[in-house]
């Protein structure tokens, strides 16, 4: 190597993301996601009016009916075996009015933490690395949208 050609770096800068080139993801809506262990699947207002709007329902009535109010907000009820209440033969019956939580998966900040992370992800979940790409600025607005709603 001569001094004027330039080395390229081994590693990526500490600034760039892991992902970089960014990450495949298309939703097979096999309901993998909504159903184990019990959790929280966290509901803003405006997703409460959507998801009552979608339904049918006065808000007040889907609120008693789908909600539990936590310490810190309102998440949706679950069956008695930890899926969601929504879950329907494995398909998602609100899919088209879901909660941002719902919305933004698999983009949680949990699954980007780490190579490793995401190859988990794929490895339970049959949309993981498959599909269409989305960009590091896709990936982005979607994690930013889940930290307001959330």
């Amino acid at each position: 190597m001569t001094t004027t050609e330039k080395r390229k770096p081994r590693h990526k800068k500490t600034s760039e993301k892991w992902y970089s080139d960014g990450l495949r993801f298309a939703c097979r809506k096999c309901g993998g996601c909504c159903t184990g262990e019990p959790g929280y699947v966290w509901v803003t207002p405006p997703d409460m009016e959507k998801i009552a709007r979608h339904l049918g329902m006065k808000l007040d009535d889907f609120t008693g009916k789908y909600l539990r109010r936590t310490g810190s907000g309102h998440s949706l009820r679950e069956l008695p075996n930890g899926n969601c209440i929504f879950l329907n033969q494995n398909t998602c019956s609100i899919y088209r009015a879901r909660p941002a939580q719902c919305r933004t998966w698999p983009f949680w900040k949990s699954n980007l933490s780490s190579p490793e992370a995401w190859d988990k992800l794929c490895n339970a979940c049959p949309g993981g690395g498959q599909g269409r790409r989305y960009s590091v600025p896709e990936i982005h607005r979607i994690v930013i949208k889940q930290k307001i709603c959330l």
